[in-house]
């Protein structure tokens, strides 16, 4: 019996330094989760039968330290879940390695090429939440968008001077002819770029003409604001269009939102200025926001929503069957994964331009693996002496 036992305890010091010298060759593996040994006593009718390793538990609970890298597709997770992975069978699997490149179709994947999954978007580029597909950057380029709205906020000086608009009748070419100006940018069908000059004119006591020039000619017919008592506008109530005709392009309707132009005692000051549309873009790369949102970045400076990375979790991850290219598979003893955009529920939150590392603590490991030689050695002596003592009772006869 002492031999068993013994040999037991080598068999399980044995497996038990497979599973450090794991940790240790796993120790700059990129999302891997430390493992232990579990033992467990053996009795058979009462008697010792020694030990073996029963259960490799890994450790979840712990973060690997996050590595900034300043690369846009790579993710790291802080706190719980995985990134949902699919390989070309169909096969889903799942990974804490956050580290993605763009293959030649432009979908997300890991080094090993299955395809990270997300929430995808139609066509018209809208989230299509609870989706789960292949994130794939789907534009090229992305095509001029003629401006329709020009948003303006702006304070008129509240005692500035009344302009005599007899002896002084509007133009854009004489400063005296009005009080302040301001250019905006717009663009037409074909993504040139115009200007849209504002000219603010006081008439009267809370009483202002605004006339518009269209890449330096006079367009439109004026506009007449009036401002209540208190500052605030009290006509137009609704936002006056401008038509405006550019060469070789599209009509431009622009309707110039004037809502928020108040009129205060203190200087003037224009605080938003921004017209919606945009030239033509090429495809400069692509970011990842906190929230997931995959984006396709263009060389005018606009985002293009393409998806948004979801996570999984599991009710219990230690069930998960561990695969290669540090991935886990779902199993009976895992649950069914629940699915979410990061941050919700009891998913962790996203780190984009990082990718989280090992979790595994070398300098424990290598005190585990002194202790494991140890009871090697002592369960090698446990046989040893048992031999001897046979030995002297071959003797004997």
């Amino acid at each position: 019996m002492s031999f068993s036992i013994g040999l037991s305890g080598l068999r399980a010091v044995n497996q038990e330094l497979s599973v450090i010298s794991n940790n240790v060759a796993n120790a700059s593996t990129a999302g891997f989760k430390s493992s232990r040994a579990e033992f467990a006593a053996i009795y058979g009718g009462g008697q010792a039968g020694g030990v073996e390793m029963n259960n490799v538990s890994q450790n979840f609970d712990r973060n690997g330290d996050v590595t900034r890298t300043g690369r846009g597709l790579d993710l790291a997770i802080s706190g719980s879940g995985f990134f949902v992975l699919k390989d070309s069978n169909g096969q889903t699997s799942y990974t804490r390695a956050g580290m993605f490149q763009r293959d030649a179709s432009n979908y997300l994947t890991t080094a090993s090429g299955t395809r990270l999954q997300g929430y995808t978007t139609n066509e018209a580029g809208e989230l299509q939440s609870g989706v789960v597909g292949d994130i794939q950057v789907k534009a090229g380029s992305l095509p001029a968008k003629p401006s329709d709205s020009l948003e303006f906020v702006a304070n008129l000086k509240a005692d500035a001077s009344i302009i005599d608009q007899t002896a002084h009748p509007f133009d854009p070419a004489k400063s005296d002819s009005f009080s302040y100006s301001q250019s905006s940018k717009v663009y037409d069908s074909l993504g040139v770029e115009h200007t849209v000059t504002q000219y603010f004119v006081k008439t009267g006591d809370n009483t202002w003409q605004v006339n518009y020039a269209f890449n330096g000619a006079k367009t439109g017919t004026p506009v007449t604001m009036e401002f209540n008592t208190n500052g605030t506008l009290k006509t137009p109530t609704t936002a006056p269009v401008l038509n405006l005709t550019p060469a070789g392009a599209d009509p431009i309707a622009l309707k110039a939102d004037l809502a928020k132009v108040s009129q205060y005692a203190s200087d003037f000051n224009a605080t938003r200025n921004q017209s919606n549309g945009y030239t033509a873009g090429d495809l400069t790369g692509v970011r990842v926001d906190a929230d997931g949102g995959v984006y396709a970045t263009f060389t005018n400076g606009q985002s293009l929503l393409q998806g948004q990375v979801v996570m999984a979790n599991f009710t219990n991850p230690n069930g998960l069957l561990q695969t290669n290219n540090t991935t886990w598979q779902q199993s009976f003893s895992s649950g069914q994964p629940v699915l979410g955009a990061p941050g919700t529920g009891t998913l962790g939150t996203l780190t984009a331009g990082a990718y989280e590392g090992s979790n595994v603590d070398l300098t424990g490991e290598l005190v585990s693996l002194m202790t494991s030689q140890r009871n090697y050695q002592a369960n090698a002596k446990t046989i040893s002496s048992a031999d001897k003592m046979t030995q002297v009772l071959f003797n004997s006869f």
